[in-house]
Parts: structure tokens; sequence; C-alpha cells
């Protein structure tokens, strides 16, 4: 199934089911529990980020050939940072530049993002993906200076910027995902492909990085996992770093997900 979150002409939140002819029906009930597909058609006003995270946790280095454009060792078990919720984007609204606080090295990240559907604590790998809801595309968008230079040895600053976590377009459930781990994923820049892997390259698996995340962890209904980026980040370019700059177009695109493009522009 394919679920959109959305904005109706009276400015209500609404789920919707879309279906194969590109149209959508409206769905009541709770999509962590239980709902149903109505008959009614959808009234999409606005296109939202396909759940309202309750959190947003983020896998770095995790893609082996990331790892070495970057010169970096890939690590024993996963590295985690956060985002937080201020940082979700819509599909299709800006990615805002950091001017008050500034950033000249923005950067785009392709990623696959599992949300999890009910709690999950200490799960084995193997029931891992017993507790996803479903997979969407993610724009781990990464204010570089603040990552490397300026954020006191963390990551955070750099990651936490106000639209620096677009999602969307859509949740695919795992009935029409069976393995996440064999999906190619790729980055358009003003048209141009940047970015273009495969999520079997991470070196952590995606059953792997639930089990790890909740390890005497709960993780709560809502939660989002950004699982990391592959190789050809606009830091690693050749003959120099690309970075974003406002009236560039950036499009994150998911095999068996879809297409989440948002524009550029300034705070």
């Amino acid at each position: 199934m394919h679920i959109i979150r959305y904005l109706d002409s009276q400015s209500r939140t609404q789920y919707a089911s879309e279906q194969p002819d590109g149209s959508a029906l409206r769905i009541e009930g709770d999509i962590y529990g239980s709902f149903t597909v109505t008959k009614d058609a959808a009234d999409v006003a606005q296109l939202l980020a396909p759940v309202a995270a309750t959190q947003i946790l983020c896998i770095g280095l995790n893609y082996k050939r990331h790892a070495e454009e970057t010169g970096a060792k890939l690590p024993e078990r996963p590295v985690l940072f956060v985002k937080g919720n201020n940082a979700l984007q819509h599909p299709g609204l800006p990615i805002l530049l950091p001017r008050h606080l500034r950033s000249d090295e923005v950067d785009y990240e392709c990623e696959l993002a599992v949300v999890i559907g009910k709690p999950c604590k200490n799960v084995s790998p193997e029931h891992a993906l017993d507790y996803v809801l479903g997979y969407t595309c993610a724009n781990d968008v990464s204010a570089r200076d603040h990552q490397i230079k300026l954020g006191g040895g963390q990551w955070c600053r750099g990651k936490f910027f106000d639209t620096f976590a677009p999602l969307g377009p859509r949740l695919v459930t795992p009935a029409s995902i069976p393995n996440p781990n064999a999906l190619r994923i790729r980055t358009e820049l003003n048209g141009e492909t940047v970015q273009d892997s495969n999520t079997n390259d991470m070196a952590f698996d995606v059953r792997t990085i639930i089990s790890y995340l909740s390890g005497s962890t709960t993780l709560l209904p809502g939660t989002v996992i950004l699982t990391g980026t592959p190789s050809g980040v606009g830091m690693a370019a050749k003959p120099e770093p690309r970075w974003l700059r406002a009236g560039d177009v950036v499009t994150i695109d998911i095999e068996g997900i879809g297409r989440l493009t948002n524009p550029v522009a300034e705070e």
C-alpha cells in the first residue's frame, strides 16, 4: 500500500491510500493501529511529509563507498545522531539555507527512511522488520561547516536546522518492499544525477539498525530512522565541493517509493 498525508481544502490533516491510477482514497482511523480505506476521493490541497515524526534518528557513515570517498573508517557499530522535528520538511517546499547562523556549505544526502509502526524495544534482527510501518524517501540535508568545523566535535548542529529533513512523497508499506536492502537510490541536482547507488551497499542493513537502536530503548510509533547516504555527496565532489545554492532543485529517487523534490532558497 502507498499512503500519503495531506492537508485538505479545509486545512485538515488527512491520510489517503494512493491507487494504481494515481487517484487517492481517504483513510479513516489510525495508521498505527486500525484503519479503513474509504471509497471517498481524497481532497488533496497540499501534500505533507507522510508522517508527523515522533523523533528522527539518523545513522552516519553507513555506506561503504561513502566512507571511502570521505576517507573515513567504517564504524564497528551504527553511528547515531539526531535531528529535531523542526527539521521536517514537506515535498515541494524549500530547503532553507541558514543565514542567521550562516552556513555556506550545505549538502544533499539521499537516504532511505524507515518509519516504526508500533513500540519497539530489544528486538532481534530477525524480527526487526515486523515493527516497520513503511518506507519513504529522505534528504539528510547537512551544513558541513557546522557539522565538521564549528560543531564542537558532534554532528547535530550541522544537521538540526529548520527544513533539513525533507520526507516523502509517500509511505510504502513492507508488503510492497519485502527487502529494503535491494533498492536503487539516487539524487538529482538540477536534473543531473549526483548520487547513484543501491541500499545493498549499507554496512549495517535495516534489520541491524532497528535492532541496535531498540537496544534498551523504546522506539515509539512514528519514529523515523534515516539509514545513511551513499557516495556522491557534494562535499566529496571533484575538483571542488558542490554546495547547494538558492535556486537549485534537489530530487531524491528511491526504487519502489518514488521521487521527493524540494527547491532550495535562502532563509
